[in-house]
């Protein structure tokens, strides 16, 4: 609804300053036109809001002018709530945000506090895997202030290979991606994602960091990530496997079904990997129970795999000294 937008260009520019017709028409999905004509609307109502032109220009509210923002709504209280602290993932992180969300909710209207109550009680996040592993973010802190105050930030990072280095960085922001936290920074070699688990130290320095003009976090995320991606070595297989088996697959990774039961019940499926060192540890996880078709060179290691397998556990059956001689 338009209310609901105006509302929320209100609260942008309250809490920004300054933003451009790009910046709020992003951020609110809309085109510029509509943005320009809620400005006017804004305007009409007498929303003391100002038109400043140039290459720094944008929008902004007139110093010293506030919004009273309204109270919560159901849909708004049950969304807040589902961003549980737990998410954080260090224990210490999500003390502190669940005390927050304490005096956040102290402060509702009575009947908003019982239904938060009741949600609460139906929500629980636990953020570790099913190897009962979390990630360590204890310098997410440190690494999180350096970030709000652009000040330069000193590391020692370790890498997945285990090499450790020291970096000097300029912190521009953090990136959640399930539980694990990742920096952007700005580096001597360009832009670099850091994981923070993988920070050993921080240190923040008096230094200011330089924030390079126009930095957008959500875009430079989405293009490292997208280079990452174009990295993958890619492995395309066509599998045969039974019903059960083809479900499993299916829900831990995107496959095309070719074939949806042939005079066996079996599934013909088509699906990406990695490496193709990666499909044949799970071809050979499934046995008997999948076979490949497609390419002919994993076809064939697999089945190498296999003989090599069957002569050692043939090797390991027969006794050392045989108790007769025949």
């Amino acid at each position: 609804m338009r209310a609901d937008r105006l509302l929320s260009m209100l609260l942008l520019l309250q809490a920004h300053g300054r933003l451009t017709s790009r910046e709020l028409a992003r951020r609110l999905e809309v085109s510029e036109r509509t943005v320009h004509r809620d400005m006017e609307a804004l305007s009409a109502a007498r929303v003391p809001v100002l038109a400043l032109r140039g290459s720094r220009g944008g929008w902004q509210l007139d110093e010293g002018w506030r919004t009273q923002v309204p109270g919560l709504d159901e849909a708004e209280l049950r969304a807040l709530l589902m961003a549980q602290p737990r998410v954080i993932g260090d224990p210490r992180l999500a003390a502190a945000a669940d005390r927050a969300m304490g005096k956040l909710l102290a402060a509702l209207p009575a009947s908003l506090r019982e239904q938060a109550a009741s949600i609460r009680q139906r929500l629980y996040v636990d953020s570790s895997d099913w190897r009962g592993t979390v990630e360590d973010v204890s310098l997410l802190p440190i690494v999180q202030d350096a970030v709000a105050r652009d000040r330069k930030l000193k590391i020692r990072y370790r890498k997945a290979g285990k090499e450790v280095s020291e970096r000097m960085v300029d912190p521009l922001g953090l990136v959640a991606k399930g539980s694990v936290w990742y920096l952007v920074a700005h580096t001597s070699q360009g832009f670099r994602t850091f994981r923070v688990s993988r920070i050993e130290e921080a240190t923040v320095l008096d230094r200011p960091s330089k924030r390079p003009r126009d930095f957008n976090l959500a875009e430079q995320w989405h293009s490292s990530t997208n280079e990452f991606r174009k990295g993958w070595t890619r492995v395309e297989v066509t599998l045969r496997a039974e019903p059960g088996v083809a479900r499993e697959i299916l829900t831990w990774r995107n496959a095309k079904t070719l074939t949806r039961s042939d005079e066996e019940g079996w599934i013909t499926l088509r699906l990406g990997f990695e490496t193709e060192g990666q499909a044949r540890f799970v071809v050979l996880g499934f046995g008997p129970r999948i076979e490949v078709l497609e390419p002919a060179g994993l076809k064939e290691q697999v089945a190498a795999d296999v003989a090599a397998m069957m002569r050692r556990i043939r090797g390991s059956a027969q006794p050392a000294n045989p108790p007769f001689d025949l």
